[in-house]
Parts: structure tokens; C-alpha cells; sequence
């Protein structure tokens, strides 16, 4: 390690340089020096490599030796410090324009009311940095940063990371300031077989059901999607409750209701992470069959398509009978290929959700 950085047009300088100089200067060797100052060598040799900083003992045997203020020398080393945290304060500024690139600033001025900072880049890093509550933005590089990533796929890349783990960050920031009561699984079951009930209300599901599991200690969010993020939901055990989040990318009746439940799936398994596009593997293939069976009864289910006669009717009245939403069972016929995706006839049974999220 050197006794001076350079760092663009800035030198910063070790104590340990003067201290060089000093001893150059003096004609004695660094050994003799040392015995002088009263300490070792050894210490005397880290410290003009600017490899050890300069401690208060050193800077009052110094000061006394040369005839100056202990406050000279440690002014040297406050100074030193300064100027290396300013070199990396840079740096780091540089990695994160890198990481604010693949983010979007409208996304966070127009949903969570940042201010309009056109073409004032550095600014907007500060107010996005401050929004999310982390000391730099290249912390959402790391996998797991917040929550597990259950899957390892080469498919999820870095851009895919970053923007899945600051969704992940504005959940859990909402769910923090929300003093709900402590996570009961039992009154979970309860609330989750009440959302089953509520399929088919399109206008005020989302505030019954959030208050439903607000008492069994499970904060449910729903966010506006950042475009690229490939999440569908997230789920983390908090101190005392759960947070559970979707976005609103998949507001169909058929795909919310089956993104809100796969995730319900992974918290009453205890497993809590991300779920993203296209995710395979044993845990989400649980939490899927979990969804699954819950919103369509298994038998109910092979009876209903053992009569191979699924038209906009019949689907309509086995929606009814077993109170679900039409649109459900459509997404499940379509997902099994039993209908075509293309049957314009049927996408009349599709319902797409508006959700007024509020922060």
C-alpha cells in the first residue's frame, strides 16, 4: 500500500509520508528512528507504508519529538481519512449510475411521489437511494439481498436482480411501518379460506382481503410492476408478521388470483423468497398445486371436464357452483390445453382488476 492515493485530480497523503520525510531528513534508519519515537520498527515501517493509521500515541511521541501539537498530526490523519472516503464515496456513485441505469426514475416519481428531477441524474440516485432506506443502490446486485431467490437460473439476469430486489425493498419498507399483530397460521387458514369467498368481487376484494390477513399478521402489498423485474410475488418472515406481495402485471382474474395463492402457498409451507416467471423446481411446484387445488377442488374439477363440454355456459355455471370466479376456471382449462387462449368467445369471461394502491 502507498502512502498517497491519487484519485482523478486529488492526491490524498498518508500521515506515514510526512512521518518519511521526516526520517529521510533525519539521516538516521528507520530502526534507530523508531527506538527514538518509542515504538517498534515494525510500527514505524506500516506506518510510512501507510499500511496502519496514525494513533494517538504515536501522534503525541511525534508532537512531543518535533516540537508540534498532537492535533497537527492526528488534523494529518482526519484529513487523509476524508479524502479516501470522498475517493470512495466516487466510486461507488460510479457503480451506482450502473445500477440506476437499469431502473426507472418515472416509475418512482409517479408511484411513490419522488420529485421531478429531469436530466439531474445524481440527484435523482440521492432521492431513489433515500426512498428505498439503503446506504448505496449496488446493493441490490447481490441474490438474496432482501429475500431468498429460490431458483438459480442463468435466465434471471443482473437487470432482473436489481429491479426484483428493489420491489422486494418497497414491500418490505411498507410492511415495516405497518404495526400489525404477531403472524398466527391457524387465523391465516381462516383469512385465506375468506379471500376464496371474495373471487367474485371485483370492486372491494383487495381492502377485505388485506385486512383479513392484517389480523393474522400477514401484510399483504400490492405494488405497481417495475417494468423487468420477471417477479410475480415475494414473501419474507419478518420480526413479527409476514409480508406477502404481488404486482399489478397480472391483474386477471384468472392469474392474480393464482399468483396471490401460489404465494399463500409458500408462506403456509414456510418457505418464503421470490417467485419468478417461469421458476421450476420442487418448491414452487408445491406452492403451484397448493394454488391449484385450492381454487378449484381436485374432484369437482375431473368431473366438470370428464363431460367435455366446456362452452362459455357450461363454464359460466361450474364457475357459480363452486363460487368461484369464471375467469379462474378458464385460466386453469386454458393452462391444461383444454380450451384454446385464442376463443375470443370466452375471453368475455376474463375480468381485469383495477387496484388503488396507496403508500
Amino acid at each position: 500500500m502507498s502512502s498517497f492515493i491519487e484519485h482523478k485530480d486529488k492526491i490524498a497523503f498518508h500521515p506515514g509520508y510526512y512521518v518519511k520525510e521526516i526520517v529521510d531528513e533525519s539521516g538516521l534508519t528507520q530502526e534507530d528512528f523508531a527506538k527514538r519515537l518509542d515504538t517498534t520498527p515494525k510500527n514505524l515501517s506500516l506506518l510510512v507504508r501507510g499500511e496502519q493509521n496514525l494513533s494517538i500515541d504515536i501522534a503525541m511521541k511525534l508532537s512531543r519529538m518535533m516540537g508540534t501539537t498532537v492535533a497537527y498530526w492526528l488534523n494529518l490523519q482526519n484529513a487523509y481519512d476524508g479524502l479516501i472516503a470522498e475517493f470512495k464515496s466516487e466510486e461507488e456513485l460510479e457503480q451506482e449510475r450502473e445500477v440506476f441505469k437499469l431502473l426507472d426514475y418515472k416509475y418512482f416519481r409517479d408511484n411513490f411521489g419522488l420529485p421531478d428531477l429531469p436530466r439531474r441524474t445524481e440527484d435523482q440516485i440521492i432521492e431513489v437511494r433515500k426512498f428505498l432506506g439503503v446506504s448505496t443502490l449496488s446493493v441490490f446486485k447481490k441474490r438474496d439481498m432482501a429475500v431468498s431467490f429460490r431458483s438459480a437460473s442463468a435466465e434471471i439476469s443482473n437487470a432482473n436482480t436489481i429491479r426484483a430486489n428493489v420491489m422486494v425493498q418497497i414491500a418490505i419498507n411498507k410492511a415495516l411501518r405497518i404495526d400489525a399483530p404477531k403472524f398466527n397460521k391457524m387465523k391465516f387458514k381462516q383469512a385465506v379460506d375468506y379471500a376464496l369467498s371474495l373471487t367474485k368481487n371485483h370492486e372491494d376484494f383487495y381492502p377485505l382481503i388485506r385486512e383479513a390477513f392484517f389480523e393474522a399478521g400477514v401484510i399483504f402489498v400490492i405494488l405497481p410492476n417495475l417494468s423487468g423485474s420477471k417477479i410475480n410475488g415475494a414473501t419474507k418472515k419478518l420480526e413479527k408478521n409476514v409480508m406477502l406481495m404481488v404486482n399489478d402485471r397480472r391483474l386477471n382474474s384468472d392469474t392474480f388470483w393464482f399468483t396471490l395463492f401460489h404465494e399463500i402457498g409458500h408462506i403456509i409451507y414456510g418457505d418464503y423468497g421470490i417467485s419468478f416467471e417461469k421458476e421450476t423446481g420442487e418448491k414452487e411446484e408445491l406452492a403451484d398445486k397448493f394454488a391449484e387445488d385450492i381454487l378449484i377442488e381436485p374432484d369437482e374439477y375431473q368431473k366438470f371436464i370428464k363431460k367435455d363440454e366446456m362452452n362459455l355456459m357450461t363454464i359460466k355455471e361450474f364457475a357459480d357452483s363452486i363460487n368461484r370466479d369464471p375467469g379462474i376456471v378458464l385460466g386453469r382449462l386454458q393452462n391444461d390445453k383444454l380450451v384454446p387462449y385464442d376463443d375470443w368467445e370466452l375471453q368475455s369471461l376474463r375480468h381485469k382488476y383495477k387496484v388503488r394502491i396507496s403508500f
